[in-house]
This record gives C-alpha cells, sequence and structure tokens, in this order.
C-alpha cells in the first residue's frame, strides 16, 4: 500500500513537548498510512536519545548543527513518500482523527494545495494565526502599528489574520501556519520546497504564497483541531524577535512584490522594526526596571526630606557630600534588598528588612574609612535604614491590596488538583505531582470512563461541575486513559480564565501545559529544582563574575600556579562573558541526567570536592541530585576552595 501522509516534526531542544507531540500522532495515525520524521537541529536535551529509545518507528534525522527551520524540514520533504506532507511543530498534540480527517478533505479537494486546522493554545483558546491573509504593503501596514488588532472584524483593517472569517467554518485562506501545514506532494513538486534563505519565520508565508501561484487553493479546515503551546504572542516582547520576523517579511516582499511595492514594503518594515523594537524595549524596562526606578526615586525623596527637615532644625550637611552620599546609599540599599530577594515573586516582607539592615551594615563599614571631613552622621544612616525598610513595606502591602498577582503577599497559594485517568494511572501521577509541587493544597481523581471507581470522587462526565463545586485550580489529563479529542473538548468548555490545564505523558515523568512552551511552569518535573530558582541562578552568575574578575586582573599572580596557563585564561573569560561557570554537573548523557535543571557547563564539578574520584555512573547521577537540590552560593565556594587548582582543565 502507498503511504498517504509523511509527517515532519523539526526538533531543537525541547525533549518533553516532542515526547507528547510523538505520542500523539502515533495514536492519529492508527487508520492513515503515514511515515513520521523527526530531524532534530543538534539538540542538546537528550531529544535523540529519547526518540531512538521509544519511538524506533520514527524516521530521525540527527543534525550535526543548527540547520534552521527551512533546511531542515527540506531534508526530509526530499525524501519523502507520501502523497501529502505534513509540517508539524514539537509542541503540538493532534487529535486521533486529525490526520484522517485531513486527508480525507484532500482527496476530495483536487483543487487544495495546502490545509491549515483550528489551532489552540494551552488553556483552550483560539490562535487567530490558525488563518492569515497575504501581507501586502496595506496589510502589514495595518498589523504592524496596531489598526488590525483595533479592528479585527473589518474585511479592510483585519486581513492578517482573516478575523472577519468565522474560526468555526471551512474557508479559502491564503497563508498556512508553519506549526500545522499540509501540503500535496504533486504541488510542492510543482512549486519547489521550503526557501531556505528564510532561517526562521517568513518561510512558511513564502510557500503559502507559492502554492496559490502555482494554480492551488489553500484552505483553513476547523473540523478538526489541534494545541499549539507556542502562541506567536508568546514572543513579541523580544527585541531579537522583532527583527528576525520583519526582516523575513522584507525577503518576501523582495522576492514576491514588484519593484515598486518591494520598495515600500520594505519602507514600512524597516520603519516597523524600528518601532517595534523600541516598543519590546520600553515593554521590557517597564517590566523589568520601572519599579526599581520608582523605588529608587521614592527613597532618595525621602533622604533628601530628611536634610531638608534637619537643616530647618539648625543641623547643616555638607552640600557636595549629599550629592554623592544620598544616591550611593540608596543604591547600597536597593542592592542588598535585591541580593536578599527583595525583588523576587513571590514578595516576602521579611527580605526588606534583611536587605536594609545588610545595606546598613556595608554602608557603615565604607563610613569607616571614608576620611573624618566626609562622616558626616552615623545617625542620619540609620534613620535612613528605618524610613528605607519603611517605605518597602508599606509600598508593598499598597501593592498588595491595589494590584495583587504578582505583588501578593501570600504568594502563590496551595492548588486544588483533578487528575482524571484511570485508578492506577492517576496514583502514578499523583506521586510525580506530590514529587514536584509543594503548593498543593488537595489532589481529587476522576475516572476516565462513565463509571466511578472507588479512588474518584466522579466521573469525566461531571468534570464541569467537579471543578466548580470542588473550586479545582488545575485539571491535569492522563494521556494514557483520556483521548487528546477528549482532552481538547474539555479545554474549550472549562472556563479557562482562572483553571490551568495539563497533560501527563504514559511512563514518563514530566506533565505538561500552561500557556507557552517558553512561559515558567509549563514543566512538573521531580523536584531538583533549588538550582533553578531565581535568587540562586543571580547568585551563582554573581560569584562567577566576581571571581573570574578577580583571577583576570591578578592573573599576574595566579597564573604561575597553573600548568595550562592558556586555559586557566580561557576559563576565566568563558566564565566572565558567561559561557562557562566555575562548577557544573559531572555530565552523563543518560536519561535520568536529562531531568537536572539546565545550568552552564562547569569547569569544576560536585565530584571534584572528593578526595578520590567515584567511578560508578549511579554516584556521579547522586551528586548531581543532591547539587542541583540543595544548591547554594556556599556550596560553590567550598568545591572551588578545595579544587582551585584545577580550574585550568580544558
Amino acid at each position: 500500500m502507498s503511504i498517504k501522509l509523511s509527517v515532519i516534526i523539526v526538533n531543537y531542544n525541547v525533549e518533553y513537548f516532542l515526547e507528547q507531540c510523538l505520542n500523539s500522532c502515533r495514536k492519529a495515525m492508527q487508520n492513515v498510512n503515514c511515515e513520521l520524521f523527526v530531524v532534530d537541529n543538534n539538540s542538546i536535551d537528550g531529544s535523540v536519545e529519547m526518540v531512538r529509545n521509544k519511538f524506533p518507528e520514527v524516521h530521525l534525522i540527527a543534525n550535526t548543527d543548527n540547520a534552521g527551520f527551512s533546511k531542515a524540514n527540506n531534508q526530509a520533504m526530499r525524501i519523502a513518500n507520501g502523497e501529502y506532507v505534513l509540517l508539524l511543530n514539537p509542541d503540538t498534540v493532534v487529535e486521533e482523527d486529525t490526520f484522517e480527517k485531513v486527508v480525507h478533505f484532500m482527496d476530495t479537494h483536487p483543487d487544495a494545495g495546502g490545509l491549515g486546522v483550528r489551532m489552540l493554545d494551552g488553556k483552550g483558546k483560539f490562535l487567530p494565526e490558525s488563518k492569515r491573509g497575504l501581507p501586502t504593503p496595506s496589510v502589514a501596514f495595518y498589523k504592524i502599528f496596531g489598526i488590525s488588532r483595533l479592528f479585527p472584524k473589518s474585511k479592510r483593517f483585519g486581513r492578517y489574520h482573516l478575523g472577519y472569517l468565522s474560526e468555526f467554518e471551512t474557508n479559502e485562506i491564503e497563508i498556512l501556519s508553519g506549526a500545522f501545514m499540509l501540503m500535496r506532494k504533486e504541488a510542492l513538486d510543482k512549486v519547489g520546497l521550503l526557501d531556505e534563505a528564510f532561517f526562521m519565520y517568513g518561510e512558511d508565508i513564502d510557500l503559502s504564497y507559492r502554492i496559490i501561484l502555482g494554480g492551488y487553493k489553500n484552505y483553513y479546515f476547523p473540523e478538526t483541531r489541534i494545541i499549539h503551546y507556542k502562541g506567536e504572542s508568546t514572543k513579541k516582547s523580544s527585541v531579537n524577535y522583532v527583527f528576525v520576523f520583519y526582516r523575513a517579511m522584507i525577503i518576501f516582499a523582495r522576492k514576491h512584490f514588484s519593484q515598486k511595492n518591494a520598495r515600500l514594503f520594505s519602507f514600512l518594515i524597516n520603519l516597523a522594526i524600528y518601532f517595534r523594537a523600541g516598543i519590546a524595549i520600553l515593554n521590557r524596562f517597564i517590566k523589568r526596571a520601572f519599579l526599581p526606578a520608582v523605588d529608587f526615586g521614592c527613597i532618595l525623596l525621602l533622604l533628601n526630606w530628611f536634610t531638608t527637615f534637619w537643616h530647618e532644625k539648625g543641623t547643616d550637611f555638607p552640600e557636595n557630600i549629599l550629592r554623592i552620599a544620598l544616591p550611593a546609599y540608596t543604591l547600597i540599599w536597593m542592592i542588598a534588598i535585591l541580593f536578599s530577594g527583595g525583588y523576587d515573586k513571590p514578595v516576602r516582607l521579611q527580605r526588606f528588612a534583611t536587605g536594609g539592615l545588610l545595606g546598613t551594615g556595608l554602608i557603615l563599614v565604607f563610613y569607616a574609612l571614608l576620611p573624618k571631613d566626609w562622616q558626616f552622621s552615623r545617625l542620619f544612616i540609620l534613620v535612613g535604614t528605618a524610613s528605607t525598610i519603611l517605605y518597602y513595606l508599606l509600598s508593598r502591602i499598597l501593592l498588595h491590596f491595589t494590584i495583587g498577582g504578582k505583588f501578593d503577599l501570600y504568594g502563590n497559594r496551595n492548588k486544588n488538583f483533578v487528575i482524571i485517568g484511570s485508578e492506577e494511572e492517576s496514583r502514578r501521577v499523583k506521586t510525580l505531582l506530590e514529587h514536584t509541587n509543594n503548593k498543593i493544597n488537595r489532589i481529587e481523581i476522576v475516572s476516565p470512563a462513565h463509571e466511578k471507581n472507588e479512588a474518584a470522587v466522579g466521573t469525566i462526565s461531571q468534570l464541569d461541575q467537579i471543578v466548580h463545586i470542588h473550586k479545582m485550580d488545575e485539571i491535569i489529563f492522563c494521556a494514557k486513559d483520556t483521548t487528546a479529542q477528549t482532552i481538547i473538548e474539555w479545554m474549550t468548555r472549562i472556563d479557562s480564565s482562572r483553571i490551568d490545564f495539563k497533560i501527563a505523558q504514559p511512563d514518563s515523568l514530566f506533565i505538561i501545559g500552561s500557556n507557552s512552551i517558553d512561559t515558567s511552569g509549563d514543566l512538573y518535573v521531580f523536584d531538583v529544582n533549588s538550582i533553578s530558582k531565581q535568587r540562586n541562578r543571580r547568585n551563582k552568575r554573581t560569584l562567577d563574575v566576581v571571581l573570574s574578575l578577580f583571577f583576570l586582573l591578578s592573573f599576574w599572580i595566579w597564573i604561575w600556579f597553573f600548568s595550562n596557563k592558556s586555559s586557566f585564561l580561557r576559563n576565566m573569560w568563558q566564565i566572565l562573558s558567561g559561557k562557562k561557570s566555575f562548577v557544573g554537573y559531572r555530565y552523563q548523557y543518560d536519561e535520568s541526567s536529562l531531568y537536572l535543571p539546565r545550568i552552564k557547563p562547569g569547569i569544576l564539578t560536585p565530584a571534584d570536592e572528593l578526595s578520590a574520584q567515584p567511578q560508578k555512573k549511579e554516584s556521579f547521577q547522586k551528586m548531581n541530585l543532591i547539587y542541583a537540590r540543595d544548591y547554594s552560593w556556599l556550596k560553590d565556594l567550598q568545591i572551588l576552595s578545595k579544587s582551585w587548582r584545577k580550574i585550568d582543565r580544558d
């Protein structure tokens, strides 16, 4: 029997999502004669090993470099034998009958060259990039400057996402999404494969347009759905995304538009690049720097007010010293509070007191070293300490009551979970959840069948009632016992504004969910994540920078202690530039190590703390696990103090 469908997935460092995608594809291939390709672009997260071990039926192409999306897809398309070719993102989940339905549509519509389906994000919300129009200069203008967002249903202004077409009706469209791009092989033979001039972004637009130029039609087909975790909106704040995406649009314009229109389009795109990049930078500043900037201004105003108050009481401070001292005091207090976790989430009021006192200690140390002319008042420092701490406490309490959310003083409250699965699988997932999440209030089991088992509080047909009555916060579907079609159906039925959805794959140590592949909290794995915490990552990086600078600035002393002098200098520079760390895992390319949080490669490892290196792989695994679970910057110092003579190793 001839092959009907060739499914091609290009992967780069998304092992967990790839496994989930392949599991869904395996089920969807039951009623269609398919072949399945995975092209890996030199991932380092264990994706290749996972595919080889768990999916032997997959045709695996393991590249030794990152070839880009277009080139990698073309590698598989050139050897694909299917009547139809599907380009599928690894961060997707397809329904069990998706392949059967789309092949049937293509069989009954010989004019169809390409097909896209209804895509939903990880919360069950419709993704507008499921159907798109050709980005002509006018369409691009409306999109770039936000007019299409103001009038999404307009036939004139809403053409980019074709907002005037129903998401529930089959329609002819112009541009397919690269996340799910089904094409007739006959059409590809006529119009060519993906243009490799597009490294990332824009290649789906180019090929979709060439299919139309080749005399075929592209369709949007909502009779089947997929989950696509990486919604378009997740990357818009990235300056790099802005430049790469819009530069791809320029390549497209020069290739397909007249010279006059291409010049106009290029002008608009270049204008858009700087406009969008400016917005992205401003957005990032507001998110990251706005609050510290306000804090700095308010504390400085408080200190200035105290000097004015003292002046009115007859005490004068040297004006030239105040201009330097007040901003310096403010910065020291703020930096101390930063390193005490005052800007981490969730907000903890005691961190402000700790940081304020630490900052005061530093100020008093520097104060004692200053000339007598600069030592104007210890009492002022103590009053400044009290006012700074009081400012932080009152401001964060105010933010708690007015904004809440990330400023909630109670932090992330304990959640209520519901697991849909058989009794055995639910117990396995419940154990995994208990090991990976310490914010659990209650876990309820729901039977995936119409009959309730002993451990279940109800059946899946009652899920909406269970969620409402028991005030559930998160629903976890066991993929072993629940079809993708059922999962997607419930995701669209239940109000997702306050509910998170996740999927537990069979025989795996992870649970995937949320809105985006890039969002923190998408993944539950075994709790070895101390080293992943924002505070610990910051402390580790600070230690690396300080020590590498120390070694580089005094290299003329230290270099005589090392036999491999060039490696010592190279290592210090790589640590300073962020390519390496002083301490990293003793890495083994096996399955258990791949579940550890990712950190930079280390010059030293936890094993270097021992007088004799262990020989067994299990010993290295245990040391890596303990290091990740119990990490503190003092641990790095301890390892470095015992093994500093080894920092010249290659």
